[in-house]
């Protein structure tokens, strides 16, 4: 059996850090700019340019943006072929991009887009990926990206290193990072680069977007979330938690073992297996605080937790603690915030 050898990369040919800037109908996502921020520190620590990579139609007016938000240069591929997004045309444009710019580190957010993209980028130029990272950094000695991410169901925190490959690959979901200060006026320089691909060559075709009907849960864009978890003991108690957050003009948020148990649905989870927030307060009622959990919603300004357990993990992460019954709790704050507020919960 012939032996097989794997291709020896020129590690240093590769340099820069690039965020690839995921928009839909010329509307950038929020994690885009959440990215640039991490990217320009990243970039700072191995002194190179921090780059965009920006495909669309109709999307320059999003190059100056990326400017404000710490790109250095944003490399831009506007083609009518890149209107809707479709895997195919969008990875080979980003993978064109990469093999003509090589860049060390490309991070993408974690949605719905970008996980598909980043998965077809990743496996074409032979190259790790790691999903979902909370946390990324660059080692002082090695200059390599460390991607820390939940591993285990949760039960860890693992950190990855991607040593004899480039570039190396991240996606981080969105709120995860901090949204970095826009700087008005900020320039940087743009590059403008050719797809190169037929509309004739693209097997996939958008024939129409149909919008879902119905309320959506927007969790990643709340400003106030009441979560509660296995602490309330039944389906019927989440009424507590219902009323709370209308009196707050907030979202309903879940732990995974209420999901679980099937007392609310899945789109109200928070966590590393549901959506990552970031709102100014945080309720967490009757929840214990697994690491699942924890890397869900850590990250809020304000971290308010109930738990008759004192030792619940929970209390650990939280800005402030009530120990006792929720059952007396919950109604008792939620009485006093209608009182203050002028609401009445309807």
């Amino acid at each position: 059996m012939p032996e097989v050898t794997k291709e020896v990369l020129d590690l240093s040919a590769y340099k820069g850090v690039w965020v690839f800037l995921e928009q839909v109908g010329g509307e950038a996502a929020p994690v885009s700019w959440e990215l640039l921020g991490v990217g320009r520190k990243l970039a700072q620590d191995l002194g190179v340019e921090l780059g965009g990579a920006l495909l669309g139609y109709g999307v320059e007016h999003l190059a100056q943006e990326a400017f404000a938000h710490g790109a250095d240069i944003v490399y831009l591929m506007d083609d009518p072929i890149l209107k809707n997004y479709r895997t195919d045309p969008y990875a080979r444009g980003m993978i064109n991009l990469i093999r003509k710019h090589r860049p060390e580190i490309v991070l993408m957010g974690a949605t719905t887009l970008g996980r598909d993209l980043s998965g077809v980028v990743a496996t074409e130029l032979e190259t790790g990926l790691t999903a979902d990272c909370t946390m990324l950094e660059i080692d002082p000695e090695k200059k390599l990206l460390k991607q820390t991410r939940p591993a285990f169901g949760g039960n860890i925190m693992a950190t990855i290193l991607t040593k004899d490959r480039r570039p190396q690959m991240a996606t981080v979901r969105p709120r995860v990072m901090p949204m970095p200060a826009r700087i008005s006026g900020r320039t940087g320089r743009l590059v403008k680069e050719e797809l190169g691909v037929q509309e004739e060559d693209v097997l996939t075709k958008v024939l129409e977007l149909v919008k879902e009907p119905g309320k959506a849960v927007y969790l990643d864009k709340a400003e106030i979330i009441v979560s509660g978890g296995r602490g309330l003991g039944e389906k019927a108690n989440f009424a507590l938690i219902e009323e709370l957050a209308q009196a707050l003009g907030g979202t309903v948020g879940a732990s995974r073992a209420a999901v679980e148990a099937g007392w609310i649905s899945a789109d109200h989870q928070v966590g590393q297996t549901g959506t990552t927030v970031r709102p100014k307060i945080y309720f967490a009622i009757g929840i214990s605080g697994a690491i699942q959990h924890l890397v869900g919603m850590q990250t809020s300004d304000v971290i308010v937790a109930i738990n008759k357990d004192p030792d619940a993990a929970i209390f650990k992460v939280a800005t402030y603690g009530i120990v006792g019954d929720l059952m007396k709790i919950v109604p008792a704050l939620t009485r006093e915030f209608k009182k203050r507020l002028g609401t009445t919960g309807a």
